[in-house]
C-alpha cells in the first residue's frame, strides 16, 4: 500500500515536472514545509508539491496542468492568513501554488494616481515603493512585512486605517486573474468609473482563491500624508471610547485615519513580547484609544488635533492622554496595538475571532460576550480590542497559563460556540476582516441562508466546476461536475 503511495506520488511529481520548468515544482519535504504550516505554528499539513510561478504565463500553465493530472490548487500568498485558507487539507490531491517569486511592480503612475502590481508584492515593500513617489497606498495591517498584495486582495484584508479609506475591495481598480481553466483574465484597468456591465473583479476580491488565482492587480493610490498625529488616550469606558469616537469623527471628519481601543491588558501583554517599551501614560485606565488623523497641503493637522482633545479632556470624556511628538515616538504607541498580538501568542494556544457588530452596539456586545465567556469559563481571560470605527472588535480568549493542549482546545471550542451566541443575537459577523478560510467554514455554513448558498454554487459551479481551486475553503461544494 505504501510502495503504492511512494510509486504515485513520484509520478505526478514526474509529470509536474515535465510540465512545468523543473525549479517551478518543489516536493522536498523539508523545502516544503513552511508553505504548508499556518501563520501561528498550529496546523502543520504537507502537499503533493509546492509549485513557484516566476510569471502569469507560468501559473497559466501550472492550472493547466494540475487540471489534467486531477490535482486541486491551494493559491498562497504571504501565508499570513489567520483562517487556513491557504494552507492544504488533502494533502494526497492537492498542491500550494506560491505567488512568492512575483514581485514586480509594473507601473506606479504619479498622474493617475494609480499602480499595478504582481500579486507577490510583499505589502511593505510596496508601500514604500510609492511612498518614494511621494503617493501613499493606505492598507495597514500587522503583517505588512510578511503579507502580499494577492494574498490581501484575496481575503479583501481589512486593518487600521478602513475607517477612512475602506476594505481592500475599495483599493482595487482593476484584476488580472488565472481562471481554473487556465485563461487569463486580464481585467488591469486603471479607470475609476467603468460601467460596462457586472464588475466582474468583484467575484474574485475576497474568494480566497477559490474562483481563479489574482496573479496582478491595479490599485487606487492616494497623495502622501505629510502630516500625521498620534494620540494614545486614557478613559473611563468602552461606552465613553464609542462617544469620542462619534465626537471624533464629526470634528475631525475624513481627516481620521485610525481609531482603535484597547483594554489596560494590552499593555501587560505588549510588554511580555517587548519588554522594553515605555510606559506612555502613568495612570491606569478602563478603556484605551489609540488614534491617528492625517493629511497633507495646507491642513494643519497638529493643531486640529490639539484643539480636539483639549475640548474632550476639558469635558472629562478623555481623562489623560499623550500626543506623539515624533515619528519614533508615534512607533512606539503602535507597538503596543501590535504587540499584544504576540503577547497572546507568548501565552499559548487561545480562541481568536474576527467579528463585527453595528456600532452603536459594540460596547454592549463586548460587556455581554465577556459576561458569557465569564459564566461558562471563568479560569479564562477574555481580551477584546479592535477598530471602532467600524465595529469590528476582536474577542479573544486565554485559556489558563499551564493549560495541557487538550484542555485549551475544549475551552477554545467552548468559547467559540458561547461568543458565537452572542454575535447572532446581535445580527453581527463572524468574519469582519479575516475571511472563512477552512477555520471558519462550518460556523460559515451553519448560518447561510438558502438564497445566499445558492448563488455562491451556482458561482462556483460555473467558474470552476472541476473544482481546481481551493476545494474546502469557505464552502463544501459539491464535487466536480
Amino acid at each position: 500500500m505504501m510502495a503504492n503511495a511512494t510509486d504515485a506520488s513520484g509520478a505526478l511529481h514526474a509529470s509536474l515536472r515535465t510540465a512545468l520548468t523543473h525549479d517551478m515544482v518543489l516536493t522536498d519535504p523539508d523545502e516544503m514545509r513552511r508553505f504548508c504550516r499556518d501563520w501561528h505554528g498550529d496546523v502543520t499539513s504537507s502537499a503533493v508539491a509546492v509549485l513557484r510561478p516566476r510569471s502569469t504565463g507560468d501559473v497559466a500553465a501550472a492550472v493547466r496542468a494540475c487540471r489534467d493530472l486531477g490535482l486541486s490548487i491551494v493559491p498562497q500568498g504571504g501565508n499570513t492568513g489567520l483562517v487556513l485558507g491557504g494552507i492544504p487539507d488533502m494533502p494526497a490531491s492537492q498542491v500550494v501554488l506560491s505567488l512568492e517569486r512575483m514581485t514586480a511592480i509594473r507601473n506606479i503612475d504619479v498622474h493617475d494616481f494609480s499602480a499595478v502590481v504582481e500579486a507577490g508584492c510583499i505589502l511593505s515593500e510596496l508601500k514604500d515603493r510609492i511612498a518614494e513617489k511621494d503617493m501613499y497606498f493606505p492598507l495597514a495591517l500587522g503583517a505588512q512585512g510578511s503579507c502580499r498584495i494577492g494574498g490581501n486582495v484575496s481575503t479583501n484584508a481589512g486593518g487600521i486605517n478602513v475607517l477612512r479609506y475602506g476594505m481592500t475591495r475599495e483599493l482595487v481598480l482593476g484584476l488580472e486573474v488565472v481562471l481554473p481553466d487556465g485563461t487569463i483574465f486580464n481585467g488591469l484597468s486603471t479607470l475609476r468609473k467603468d460601467n460596462r456591465g457586472i464588475d466582474l473583479k468583484q467575484l474574485f476580491i475576497g474568494a480566497e482563491g477559490t474562483l481563479g488565482i489574482i496573479t496582478a492587480v491595479s490599485l487606487k493610490l492616494a497623495p502622501l500624508p505629510d502630516q500625521v498625529a498620534t494620540a494614545l488616550l486614557g478613559l473611563k469606558s468602552l461606552d465613553d471610547a464609542i462617544t469620542l469616537y462619534r465626537r471624533a469623527r464629526r470634528d475631525c471628519c475624513d481627516l481620521m485615519s485610525a481609531f482603535e481601543f484597547m483594554p489596560p491588558l494590552a499593555f501587560v501583554l505588549a510588554r511580555e513580547a517587548i519588554p522594553d517599551l515605555p510606559m506612555p501614560i502613568a495612570g491606569d485606565y478602563p478603556a484605551y484609544v489609540l488614534m491617528e488623523i492625517s493629511g497633507s497641503g495646507l491642513v494643519d493637522i497638529a493643531d486640529l488635533m490639539e484643539r480636539f482633545l483639549g475640548g474632550v479632556m476639558e469635558e472629562g470624556l478623555v481623562v489623560d492622554g499623550v500626543i506623539a511628538a515624533s515619528q519614533a515616538q508615534a512607533r512606539n504607541l503602535w507597538l503596543f496595538r501590535e504587540g499584544m498580538n504576540e503577547g497572546q501568542a507568548r501565552r499559548g494556544a487561545h480562541m481568536r475571532t474576527d467579528i463585527s457588530v453595528p456600532l452603536s452596539r459594540l460596547a454592549d456586545f463586548v460587556h455581554d460576550a465577556e459576561q458569557a465567556v465569564t459564566d461558562a469559563l471563568p479560569d479564562c481571560i477574555s481580551v477584546s480590542y479592535g477598530h471602532v470605527g467600524d465595529g469590528n472588535v476582536h474577542l479573544n480568549v486565554l485559556p489558563p497559563t499551564g493549560s495541557s493542549p487538550n484542555e485549551s482546545a475544549s475551552r477554545i471550542y467552548r468559547a467559540k460556540t458561547v461568543v458565537n451566541r452572542v454575535v447572532d443575537s446581535y445580527n453581527g459577523s463572524i468574519s469582519a476582516e479575516h475571511g472563512i478560510g477552512r477555520l471558519k467554514r462550518a460556523d460559515f455554513e451553519e448560518r447561510l441562508d438558502p438564497a445566499r448558498r445558492a448563488l455562491l454554487t451556482a458561482l462556483k459551479q460555473a467558474i470552476d466546476p472541476a473544482m481546481v481551486m481551493n476545494p474546502g475553503c469557505q464552502l463544501s461544494f459539491p464535487g466536480p461536475s
